[in-house]
């Protein structure tokens, strides 16, 4: 997880909140679908149709998109498109179907669309999201609707301060997350000689408020710091989708105040990384996840 998404001066004055608020999405494209509720069997039809503009996210300058669809807040019963090569503007004509959701409930459920860029080398890169609201209202009756709707993304501001690398776990049953800070690298130095003394502190946020924070030991005279140190955080099932974590990397000064070296945030309302890597870990309970 590169620490330099964003840029530590622009929170001196700020709450730590700050990094896990929502900034101001951009269209990075749009996703033609249509629903339909079958009101006899209780289920909900989604049809995707095509996507459009999409951005290029490879060298070639194009992209081999797909799209996974959620239903909100479960996570197990997820769909996938299939994958389109070099296509920014790629047909799917697919239709998925979800089962046993009454009709009542479909005011408290969330229509997500994740699009991603396919890599069969690396971590598939996330493009943006479409997510729909108050499906009861649109889908009262048996009729089909139809939606062209953004694909919306949240751009930031990268600088290269390093790269912390952690490790998620989500028992469910438990409502237990453990993220273990197993090392960083090529941090930026802090002190007048050359080097830190980093430790890395995280903040569970829900809502935009802190709801706790656990931190790591300091590791001394070290850019390269390895650590392998577990911190548990209580969260329900049903609030996962609404925390995130604040993973922030700090000098030690044994005189002055600890200054900051930089953020991170990993959660489902964070971008990129952050984001697939939350994903990942909900897809995955019981299994630890680790990236940089």
């Amino acid at each position: 997880m590169p620490i330099g998404e964003i840029k530590p001066e622009l929170y001196k004055q700020q709450s730590e909140e700050e990094p896990c608020r929502e900034r101001t999405p951009e269209a990075v494209g749009s996703l033609h679908f249509a629903l339909v509720y079958n009101h006899e069997e209780k289920s909900l039809i989604v049809k995707i149709i095509n996507a459009a503009n999409l951005p290029a996210k490879d060298f070639s300058g194009t992209s081999d998109p797909y799209i996974k669809i959620y239903l909100l807040p479960d996570r197990k019963h997820k769909f996938q498109t299939k994958v389109h090569r070099k296509n920014l503007s790629p047909t799917f004509n697919e239709s998925f179907t979800f089962t046993n959701v009454p009709y009542h409930e479909l005011a408290s459920r969330i229509l997500q669309f994740v699009v991603y860029d396919f890599d069969r080398f690396s971590r598939h890169e996330l493009i943006g999201q479409v997510v729909v609201k108050d499906l009861n209202g649109d889908l009262c009756n048996s009729h089909e609707k139809d939606y062209i709707a953004d694909i919306l993304c949240i751009n930031q501001e990268k600088i290269d301060i390093g790269e912390v690398m952690l490790s998620l776990c989500y028992l469910q049953t438990a409502g237990r997350l453990t993220v273990t800070i197993i090392k960083a690298r090529n941090l930026k130095a802090m002190d007048i000689t050359g080097s830190s003394d980093p430790y890395v502190k995280v903040a569970l946020m829900c809502r935009n408020k802190q709801i706790k924070k656990k931190k790591t030991t300091v590791r001394k005279s070290t850019l390269n710091p390895v650590y392998n140190e577990a911190l548990v955080f209580d969260i329900p099932t049903e609030n996962i989708d609404e925390c995130c974590i604040l993973v922030q990397v700090k000098d030690y000064d044994k005189v002055g105040s600890n200054e900051v070296v930089g953020y991170c945030g990993v959660g489902m309302q964070c971008v990129g990384q952050g984001h697939n890597h939350w994903v990942e870990m909900l897809d995955n309970p019981r299994k630890p996840t680790a990236h940089w």
